[in-house]
């Protein structure tokens, strides 16, 4: 029996979102490929960057192999970052012999070489285009919600604020 680890991923710590959708289906799978599940990582955060400290762990985890492969709700919960970052974790995973299947897209199958790997190219930047679009309709939300005279972030002098303006975030936000 192969050990498997699950890695699970949403976009936000609240209730509109529970990585339990994801849990349960992700075990009914690794049961019927007849794989023993050994680890969990489950992440509460936007999958655009690599700061995702269960998500972290698990590449540490595959490069100690104490799993064989991992099993994920889609590709696009794995990692959004575009085509160059998330082949190069799956090339991380590759070298430490540990798979990747994903539940949604079966073809998913990273054990499986071939068309498997033009697909994920494909479907990387299909997840990073999504991310875009994503961060493109909010800012249109803020823009109209402004326009509409609505008073947007928090109250000035917060620390938060100063905090990204010295990183410079609201100019880059400014700026697109």
């Amino acid at each position: 029996m192969k050990k498997t680890a699950l890695y699970l991923r949403v976009s936000k710590d609240d209730e509109s979102q529970d990585p339990a959708n994801q849990l349960e289906p992700l075990l009914q799978m690794a049961e019927s490929l007849d794989l023993e599940v050994v680890a969990r990582y489950i992440d509460t955060t936007s999958g655009g960057s690599a700061n995702r400290p269960e998500f972290q762990r698990m590449l540490k985890d595959a490069r100690k192999h104490k799993f064989d492969m991992v099993l994920v709700w889609s590709l696009d919960r794995f990692s959004r970052e575009g085509i160059g970052n998330t082949l190069a974790y799956l090339e991380k995973l590759k070298q430490a012999r540990v798979g990747l299947k994903s539940l949604q897209e079966s073809w998913l199958d990273t054990s499986d070489e071939g068309v498997g790997q033009l697909l994920i190219a494909i479907m990387s930047w299909v997840a990073e285009q999504e991310r875009l679009r994503i961060s493109e309709r909010t800012k249109a939300g803020l823009m109209v919600a402004k326009a509409n005279g609505k008073k947007l972030g928090r109250p000035s002098g917060s620390k938060d604020k100063a905090r990204r303006k010295k990183s410079g975030y609201l100019l880059r936000w400014a700026n697109n």
